[in-house]
């Protein structure tokens, strides 16, 4: 039988985790997915969550691409600001399905690493301001306190300033 793609998505990331030596600890909590509230399960400032959203980047009606973007737990992501470091002609949250997809977890449990190849990471700075980053582990239950400086060596993103600021 095969294991659904969260388990797949879960053990890839704990290979990659232990793989890159990284100094990560488990946290496990009551199933929560949004990222107040997670964090307050967690015990960590709403701040250091990395709060993982999937944008849909349209260029005119043929061409698509997707963008997993990261920030602070405690803002939001600026949709224009993302149109305009790709000059497209739409941008806007991915349906919930394909988010899931791309994800390889069910939405609230969505990795900050992209570990689909249709899927374009970006990192907002201000997650790097905390010297630890906390996120769900492609499961509700548990999370992961992770060093940022051993996120940032695994995953690699691409750093832009992509949070509202008013």
């Amino acid at each position: 039988m095969h294991e659904p793609m969260d388990t797949d998505t879960y053990h890839r990331l704990i290979g990659l985790l232990n793989e890159g030596q990284a100094s990560y600890r488990f946290i496990d909590h009551a199933p929560e997915g949004q990222t107040d509230a997670a964090s307050r399960l967690r015990g960590h400032a709403v701040r250091q969550a990395a709060k993982c959203l999937v944008l849909m980047v349209k260029f005119g009606k043929k061409v698509t691409k997707f963008v997993l973007c990261v920030v602070p737990g405690d803002v939001r992501v600026d949709t224009a600001r993302i149109k305009q470091l790709y000059g497209a002609s739409y941008v806007g949250f991915a349906r919930t399905e394909q988010a899931e997809k791309l994800a390889g977890s069910v939405a609230g449990t969505v990795l900050p690493f992209a570990f689909h190849p249709d899927l374009e990471l970006i990192v907002d700075p201000a997650l790097l301001e905390s010297e630890t980053m906390f996120f769900n582990a492609a499961r509700l239950d548990r999370s992961i306190e992770l060093p940022t400086s051993d996120y940032l060596t695994l995953a690699r993103p691409r750093l832009e300033r992509i949070i509202q600021t008013s």
